[in-house]
């Protein structure tokens, strides 16, 4: 089992609903000054800290595609444009309480993103500067969370915590079936043999082949992400990767 306090380089992913707060749409401020006060209560550990943020409270390109008829490729730009609005809300909120953050973004903006230039982020990182990467793989038919997967990878993240609505992983929906089994731990081969869809495959495969561990939690209760950090066994741990 790997010892998570002891993990320097950390990426977080967190769905744009939960930006939302309440609202089923949109940004809510209170909801990103909460989220940013989770975020800043990191900085005790002495981490490296980047971060991801789905756009899912703006715009779902898949999703949208299919209920609206909407050209896919341009429905899954239209999502990439959203986790760049929330990207910079996010920054915003951080940088007024004095944190360094950079948003980084796949599709070229300079006017309001860095380039997504892996060694950059890398000294954002090493500098001790919050790192928010925006708008995917800036690709379509890539989800934000194969976006936070690969990103992770490219930055040789120590761990990778994906934010959800539950507690984390269950055989079934919890919310619909009181007999859900919940795992406590799990290896990658076999999130990918039963389709478990707290991530998509490609996801789980780009995590399993660089050997990433990963921690799926509930995001809603405040202190989760805090408390994974500190090493407390919170959520599901994923791991098994080409060296186990």
């Amino acid at each position: 089992m790997p010892e998570i306090n002891n993990f320097k380089r950390i990426l977080i992913k967190f769905s744009g609903e939960v930006l939302a707060g309440e609202n089923r749409f949109g940004i809510d401020p209170k909801m990103v000054d909460k989220v940013t006060d989770e975020i800043l209560s990191l900085q005790k550990f002495n981490k490296e800290i980047a971060l991801v943020f789905g756009g899912g409270n703006i715009f779902r390109g898949l999703n949208s595609s299919e209920e609206h008829n909407t050209d896919r490729i341009k429905g899954d730009y239209m999502g990439m444009l959203a986790t760049v609005i929330n990207a910079l809300a996010v920054q915003e909120s951080l940088s007024r309480k004095g944190a360094k953050v950079r948003v980084m973004s796949a599709i070229s903006m300079p006017e309001v993103a860095e380039p997504m230039i892996v060694r950059d982020a890398d000294k954002f990182l090493s500098d001790g500067e919050i790192v928010i990467f925006s708008a995917g793989v800036g690709r379509p038919f890539f989800s934000t969370d194969t976006g936070a997967a690969l990103r992770a990878a490219e930055i040789n993240a120590d761990l990778l915590i994906k934010g959800t609505k539950v507690d984390g992983v269950y055989d079934k929906d919890p919310m619909k079936f009181d007999d859900a089994k919940f795992y406590n731990t799990l290896d990658y081969q076999t999130c990918i043999e039963k389709q478990l869809k707290v991530m998509d495959t490609t996801a789980f495969s780009l995590c399993q082949n660089n050997n990433i561990p990963l921690i799926i939690c509930n995001m809603t209760i405040a202190g989760n992400v805090e408390k994974v950090i500190s090493g407390k066994k919170i959520g599901t741990l994923i791991t098994g990767g080409n060296d186990d």
